[in-house]
């Protein structure tokens, strides 16, 4: 986890240089390689180059990212199959932006997009089935199905999605808020972002799903909260009625909220600039870890989920059909690298250098988690026994950890807490959670509701400055009419005197 803000920096020092489109493994055997073209978001797998004190000395082995994982991969590969890859390893910004280069013509093998992508390139057929084979536990090398979460193996099962895609990382949203000067009841509920009391001091994502889920969330609030409704439908609830409601809630959320935003927000939580930041849990724990590192003035954030609901969100890997065709080989090769990077040890490495959290479980796993966030009896420190058995299986102990890290109400329930809560919640966190489904024939209509949300509504302006700027457009473009017609007017004089 504490590797990520190096890759930040790393980044940023490099100006123009970036990862999209940059293959990550060298052409050592020349042009005969299949060449196995893989798109995955932006700083979202481990690069490597970890310095030797960033070793995570577990009792089973030390692990450390010498090399790119991309690299290892295909090291490992064409050491164990009878055919050489080449992997073209890029990267993508947004869902839509990788849908929109599929669009455009771009072909990939392998991509790892969100669940609601995920269902939309299922139902355009633009999905590859996995081959049976990738399931059989009895096959040493099928990391992914032997070492899968039971949680994410259910969760994609319950959208028909298990044959079609790999878990990669998974997480909730919640808000990550400043204990010193956000109420606890206030950051309990969704409602934060519209509650003046913070105003201007609070951030929501800069996107029509993340926003239009918490606005249903507050719309809902009441029958949630009480048990009264179906999470999985008044939370998907895409009808006429709720667009409009969403509407107006995200309305008084825009006029409430310091800004919306996609990754500033972190920066502004960890500077101060804001108090509370709707937030992935994965970049929540950045967050969290970034402010409580700033030597000049640590601060100690803490992260929230409110107690309506959450979304539970997930990225999966998917073959796509346009990339694979009907070459058994390229297939063969695209399942190999799910199955690598599902490797416990592997799966450690890419949480430790982008602080999300795996799809996948399994002892070795169990044990990092333990090494990160487990804590000793030194006769000081109040202990408490954190239940991940949701997460890992009922067999699974419980890990001790310190219990300041938690915040537990009177039902024994935890709905807030530090790094651990965030990356691995609950039971009572995960029984509340919802995915949001594709939206199918209504995306034009949600689409057209966060137009309106966005931009400016030229009636919440002071009229008089309306008409004048109004009237300064006007002047100028009959400024610029009357040039064009004197200019051609002497231009055609000029060319008949020619």
């Amino acid at each position: 986890m504490k590797k990520f803000h190096k890759l930040l920096c790393s980044v940023a020092a490099a100006g123009a240089v970036t990862l999209a489109a940059i293959p990550l493994s060298a052409c050592k055997n020349g042009g005969n390689e299949l060449v196995l073209r893989v798109s995955n978001w932006e700083e979202y797998i481990d690069l490597g180059e970890w310095d030797e004190s960033e070793t995570i000395d577990l009792e089973s082995g030390d692990i450390i990212g010498v090399n790119a994982m991309v690299d290892d991969f295909t090291e490992w590969f064409n050491s164990t199959h009878d055919y050489k890859i080449k992997v073209e390893y890029s990267t993508f910004g947004t869902n839509e932006d990788l849908y929109n280069r599929l669009n455009l013509g771009d072909t990939y093998d392998l991509v790892c997009p969100s669940d609601y992508m995920i269902m939309q390139l299922m139902r355009e057929g633009k999905a590859e089935k996995f081959s049976e084979d990738f399931f059989d536990k009895n096959i040493e090398t099928n990391y992914y199905i032997k070492n899968v979460s039971p949680f994410i193996a259910d969760a994609f099962e319950s959208f028909g999605g298990s044959e079609y895609a790999a878990g990669y990382m998974w997480g909730t949203t919640g808000i990550v808020y400043n204990p010193e000067l956000v109420d606890t009841d206030d950051v309990s509920t969704w409602n934060i972002l519209r509650n003046k009391k913070y105003k201007r001091q609070v951030t929501i994502k800069d996107n029509v799903r993340d926003s239009y889920f918490p606005a249903l969330g507050i719309l809902n609030a009441d029958s949630l909260i009480a048990g009264e409704c179906n999470p999985d439908e008044v939370l998907n609830d895409t009808s006429d009625e709720a667009i409009a409601a969403a509407l107006d809630i995200l309305k008084e959320i825009k006029d409430n909220v310091y800004s919306f935003e996609t990754d500033s927000g972190k920066a502004d939580m960890i500077t101060g600039k804001v108090v509370a930041n709707y937030q992935w849990s994965g970049d929540g724990v950045f967050i969290m870890d970034e402010a409580e590192a700033d030597e000049s003035n640590p601060v100690e954030l803490w992260y929230s989920v409110p107690d309506e609901c959450t979304n539970l969100w997930f990225d999966g890997w998917v073959m796509l059909k346009d990339g694979i065709g009907n070459d058994a080989r390229k297939k063969t090769a695209a399942e190999a690298f799910v199955n690598f990077l599902s490797q416990p040890e592997n799966a450690i490495r890419n949480m430790y250098y982008i602080g999300y959290t795996s799809a996948i479980a399994g002892e070795k796993v169990y044990e990092y988690l333990n090494w990160n966030y487990g804590a000793e009896d030194d006769g000081e420190t109040e202990l408490f026994e954190y239940d991940v058995s949701n997460f890992f299986g009922d067999n699974c102990e419980p890990i001790t950890v310190d219990i300041a890290t938690l915040e537990i109400n009177e039902n024994g329930e935890i709905n807030r807490g530090r790094q651990l809560f965030a990356q691995y919640p609950p039971q009572n966190i995960t029984a509340r959670s919802v995915v949001m489904l594709d939206f199918e024939d209504r995306l034009f209509a949600i689409n057209q509701m966060w137009i309106d949300v966005r931009c400016l509504d030229i009636k919440d302006f002071n009229p008089a400055v309306v008409w004048s700027v109004v009237g300064i457009l006007l002047a100028g473009a009959a400024a610029i009419a009357i040039y064009k017609f004197r200019y051609r007017i002497f231009y055609t004089r000029r060319k008949k005197k020619k």
